[in-house]
């Protein structure tokens, strides 16, 4: 399956996606944010079933902390699933592991986060337009809401390529940063976008501005 765009102008696109989803949840309590259900079902599953309903022809997903818990809820999925087996070294970790496990036979990469609650597949679709649509000489996508930088990022397999060659330390943020002539800031109104969960007080500020709620899943009687 590929990605068709709202222009009809524009050729399908192939793309590869990395969904990340290994960090402990520290400002959380420890907890897995990628567990929170929003409307009965956890986010990493809306967020494979959003990336995939747009379009996503591979699908790694990166677990790290709670892999035992999260695991066992991806299972018979159509994706690739590893974990980072030292997740704690740095985020940036988890984006290279999953960088390295995709197959690199598509024309983009996208880069995901398990804990933006409102993502679905029209704004992956966005996106990825907005990408198909860059400005020539750029290679890297990232949107942008009233000048805050938001996810998820999309980008050539030659920036993976040139990502993965890097020192350990570069990521898509050090990457872009370290070359702002290719990276484009997608500017929207989307606040979709910009919306994570770090801490208790942002599941209270997403109801509080759209409406939704997310609950803890229920614990499991032994």
């Amino acid at each position: 399956m590929t990605v068709s765009a709202a222009n009809s102008t524009l050729p399908p696109l192939s793309v590869s996606a990395v969904l990340l989803a290994a960090g402990a949840g520290t400002r959380m309590g420890y907890k897995p944010k990628s567990l929170l259900e929003l409307d009965g079902v956890p986010l990493i599953r809306r967020q494979i079933m959003a990336l995939q309903s747009a379009g996503v022809t591979e699908l790694v997903v990166v677990l790290g902390h709670h892999a035992s818990e999260i695991a066992p809820l991806l299972q018979n999925l159509a994706i690739k699933l590893v974990t980072n087996t030292n997740p704690e070294a740095s985020p940036i970790s988890s984006q290279r592991l999953g960088l390295q496990s995709l197959s690199g036979q598509t024309d983009a990469v996208l880069m995901a986060l398990a804990d933006q609650p409102l993502i679905d597949a029209p704004d992956v679709r966005q996106v990825m337009d907005a990408f198909q649509q860059r400005p020539a000489g750029t290679s890297l996508l990232f949107p942008r809401v009233q000048g805050q930088p938001g996810n998820p990022v999309v980008f050539t397999t030659a920036v993976r390529s040139a990502m993965l060659a890097c020192p350990p330390e570069v990521g898509c943020k050090q990457w872009r940063q370290q070359h702002a002539l290719q990276a484009h800031a997608f500017d929207c109104d989307n606040p979709h976008f910009v919306q994570d969960l770090d801490t208790p007080e942002d599941i209270e500020k997403l109801r509080l501005s759209s409406g939704r709620q997310l609950q803890w899943p229920t614990p499991t009687l032994p």
